[in-house]
């Protein structure tokens, strides 16, 4: 397997593996590769990375520019990630966070934010943010992981493009 940059080709495969891979998530609405496509269109993924074997697109994760307390601040927001459902639980999704995180530390960035599940982002060094919030998102779920500098506070929020539906 390897970890790359995605390609123009990729995109109708990212497409079909993260509506896959979300399909029967009880906590999703649907709309995870209607935000990829969006962060796309808006020029807004710094790093969008499929793992692949033998030619296939197995996996992708997307990170993009967030803001605290509605400025730029050098933190990334992680998501969406996903796996084919067959190919889940093979270390496929660690693999695609770890080289994305190495390549933010490399680029600069501040720290990584997501929502998530804490018992599989733990793994990564992430963890509940106390201080810092995203409205409409409940606080167990949002998770920080900081690379430099002192820990925000306020109001954290994910690029607009988290909120396409189409």
């Amino acid at each position: 397997m390897i970890i790359r940059d995605e390609t123009p080709a990729d995109e109708a495969a990212i497409r079909a593996l993260i509506a896959d891979a979300f399909r029967t998530m009880p906590y999703s609405q649907q709309t995870e590769h209607f935000i990829v496509d969006a962060l796309r269109r808006a020029d807004a993924m710094t790093l969008s990375l499929v793992a692949e074997q033998d030619g296939a697109v197995l996996g992708h994760v997307a990170f993009s520019p967030a803001t605290i307390n509605d400025a730029e601040s050098g933190w990334y927001g992680l998501g969406p990630l996903a796996v084919f459902p067959d190919h889940q639980g093979e270390g496929i999704g660690s693999a695609l966070v770890r080289e994305g995180l190495a390549r933010l530390k490399a680029l600069g960035a501040a720290g990584c934010l997501l929502v998530g599940d804490p018992a599989y982002y733990g793994r990564f060094g992430f963890r509940v943010a106390e201080g810092l919030r995203v409205d409409g998102v409940p606080p167990e779920v949002f998770q920080i992981l900081p690379f430099t500098g002192p820990l925000p506070n306020g109001k954290a929020a994910f690029h607009p493009a988290f909120a396409a539906t189409a």
